[in-house]
């Protein structure tokens, strides 16, 4: 599993929904308190994060490092580097964590969230491989089908796709069962394409259409948290997502909006890439919205 030195941050926010509870805990105190990681030592942090010395040395491993001084010097690095960027916090707004309690006020809850979302959309933003874009929108632009995979929490981020593609006359649909995605996928051509939206990127009713479309000669696109996972692996283009987690939103949830800007980035540009076929689409189709609204009826005069 390799590890991106440039961004600790959305590394540790990609895998924290899969980890236990003593190794989640350890990732928390990361998140929320970066500043004093150079400070403890190892088994500090572990007591500060109420959990032991092997959670935290368990943690780094599962992130890609040998130990806990590489914790400190990826974190430190990261801080410093980004400070010297933007002149902010590498973490967003520094004095708000992700962290929700059963008594924190709605101030604070619509302060998490908020932060949350900025930061995944910022780091997704800044992480973007354009250049993958660019191949995943050349791709779909000249397909013949293009198979759109997603359940459980990305099944919503499947339909998006799907509605946005589909509005620009690409011949697209969206698979949410795996019986059926499977079926699609066995029929694919090199001429086509299949996309498939996993935040972790190890979902099998996704990860399994999209080998099968692999292996058909179709072009592959992974949308993902991971791009170390068996998705990533397997696909001829990755494009990763940043997800900002927070308590009660976390994975496939903490990653929406993030996800929504990589596909938005991917659709307006194939767009432009097909700008007569989507412009007659959009020009066919642009007044059926307004056909479909209920007018307010007129209040009666007294």
């Amino acid at each position: 599993m390799s590890v991106d030195a440039h961004d600790p941050a959305q590394r540790i926010l990609a895998v924290r929904a899969g980890l236990p509870p003593s190794l989640r805990k350890v990732a928390d105190f990361v998140l929320d308190r970066p500043e004093l990681v150079e400070e403890c030592s190892a088994a500090e942090l572990a007591r500060r994060a109420g959990t032991s010395q092997a959670a935290v040395t368990r943690f780094c491993q599962t992130i890609g490092l040998e130990g806990y001084q590489g914790l400190v010097r990826w974190v430190a690095r990261e801080q410093g580097r980004r400070a010297h960027e933007a002149g902010a916090s590498v973490w967003g707004t520094a004095e708000v964590g992700p962290e929700i309690g059963p008594d924190d006020d709605l101030e604070r809850v619509a302060a998490v969230v908020a932060a949350a979302d900025v930061r995944s959309l910022q780091d997704t933003a800044r992480r973007l491989d354009l250049d993958a874009v660019e191949r995943a929108a050349q791709a779909v632009a000249r397909a013949h089908r293009v198979d759109v995979y997603g359940v459980g929490g990305s099944a919503a981020m499947a339909a998006e796709t799907d509605a946005r593609l589909f509005g620009i006359g690409v011949p697209v649909r969206n698979w949410t069962e795996v019986h059926a995605a499977t079926t699609s996928a066995a029929l694919l051509t090199p001429a086509d394409v299949a996309i498939a939206i996993s935040h972790s990127g190890a979902t099998r009713e996704v990860v399994e259409p999209a080998e099968l479309a692999a292996r058909r000669g179709a072009t592959t696109v992974a949308v993902t948290g991971d791009p170390g996972s068996p998705l990533s692996q397997l696909a001829d283009v990755v494009l990763t997502v940043a997800a900002g987690g927070t308590t009660f939103r976390e994975g496939p949830f903490a990653a929406r909006h993030a996800q929504l800007l990589v596909v938005d980035c991917l659709y307006v540009r194939v767009a432009q890439l097909t700008f007569a076929r989507a412009s007659a689409a959009r020009a066919l189709t642009d007044h059926i919205p307004a056909g479909h609204v209920v007018r307010s009826p007129r209040r009666r005069a007294r």
